[in-house]
């Protein structure tokens, strides 16, 4: 079976909402008021806010359509979703990071996720307070949303669309890969940016700015509409609300496989001028398993003092005694029936040997806290 280049791969994918020739209306919903043909002043605070099911300023356009059914049902299911999430996972997390991990929440200047798609949410929730967080993936950034810029009969769908797209990494703690069978330009909502901005609101983040920006082959960044050439991204600059302190997401749409960085390492290179920081991989599809990868793991490896990771990250045989001390949680119960190929012997035995503290919370694709494992690295 020839193998998906990303997650599959990131088992993550770009926003799929239903065009609008497809979409249906809620039943009893009436369109109250009609979508401003042009920029409406909304700020990315208040999208952010509106798709995550939050309040938005009372003097924002968007105000009034937070008093449709359509948007209340949607901040209904959010707020239960997320209520649920900080409640149980999150807040036994927190738990295990006291005792066993502290070190993750102090102050770093960087966290590297390769292949992290849009899950900004696990990542915050390991490094709270990193200065900057760049994230990758093959999925595309999509354009900035614009809640204004739906007919009012569509709402529900383009809202009920961003719950199922999302369900999964709520439920599952990752996302899924969708059959793409809609044309993307016909679409309301879709890319990494509306997923960035629900997780954004709901990890307590005021969104300041926004800007789309490119990196050129020489690792320089640009502010740069997409499709000007060079890597897209987006740079997020926020406030994390319970600590007061200035924080930078950058999300780039790019290849990191062996070729992808040979064809254009300015990437690789605008990350390499962030230092030395922390690496979290999950859900990685064990890309970094592979030779065709072994130029973004040799990267993280070099770039790392602190690497948290699940089973599908770097292979422990990378990790050398003389540089690394290794610690594991949970249980290894080897990978899932997809990935069956890279089981780990050296891990196996080194779960067996060193009789791990519990983790008890689902992560990556062993999303059933029972099977669920942790490893962490960490330089001498």
């Amino acid at each position: 079976m020839k193998r998906p280049i990303y997650p599959a791969a990131v088992l993550l994918a770009a926003l799929v909402l239903v065009p609008a020739s497809e979409a249906r209306r809620r039943p009893n919903e009436q369109p109250v008021l009609a979508a401003q043909p042009v920029d409406s002043g909304a700020s990315p605070n208040d999208t952010a806010r509106f798709l995550a099911g939050m309040p938005v300023n009372p003097r924002s356009p968007l105000a009034p359509l937070t008093q449709t059914a359509a948007w209340q049902e949607h901040a209904a299911y959010f707020e239960s979703q997320f209520a649920r999430l900080a409640g149980g996972k999150f807040a036994r997390l927190r738990s295990w990071q006291d005792a066993y991990l502290p070190e993750s929440k102090e102050r770093i200047p960087v966290v590297y996720y390769m292949f992290s798609g849009p899950d900004f949410m696990f990542m915050d929730q390991f490094f709270p307070n990193a200065e900057v967080y760049i994230m990758c993936g093959k999925e595309s950034l999509g354009p900035a949303p614009d809640p204004l810029q739906i007919d009012i009969g569509y709402l529900s769908t383009a809202l009920q669309n961003l719950e199922t797209a999302m369900r999964p990494a709520l439920t599952t703690t990752y996302f899924i890969t969708q059959d793409m069978k809609f044309n993307l330009q016909q679409q309301q909502l879709h890319g990494t940016i509306p997923i960035l901005y629900v997780f954004l609101a709901r990890a307590d983040k005021t969104i300041r700015d926004v800007s789309f920006v490119t990196v050129d082959r020489g690792g320089g960044l640009h502010e740069s509409a997409p499709g000007q050439g060079g890597t897209p991204g987006v740079r997020i600059s926020y406030i994390d609300n319970p600590s007061g302190r200035e924080q930078t997401l950058f999300y780039f749409t790019t290849d990191i496989s062996n070729g992808g960085i040979n064809a254009d390492s300015g990437f690789i290179k605008f990350c390499g001028q962030h230092g030395v920081g922390a690496g979290f991989l999950k859900s990685s599809s064990y890309l970094m398993f592979e030779d065709g990868f072994s130029r973004v793991r040799e990267f993280v490896l070099s770039h790392s003092s602190l690497i948290v990771q699940d089973d599908s990250g770097i292979p422990v045989n990378y990790f050398t005694r003389d540089k690394w001390n290794l610690r594991v949680f949970g249980n290894y119960a080897g990978p899932i029936e997809l990935f069956k190929q890279h089981y780990q012997p050296k891990l196996a035995e080194l779960f067996e040997q060193t009789n791990p503290p519990t983790f008890g919370i689902g992560f990556g694709y062993q999303y059933n806290y029972r099977t669920s494992n942790l490893i962490v690295a960490q330089r001498n």
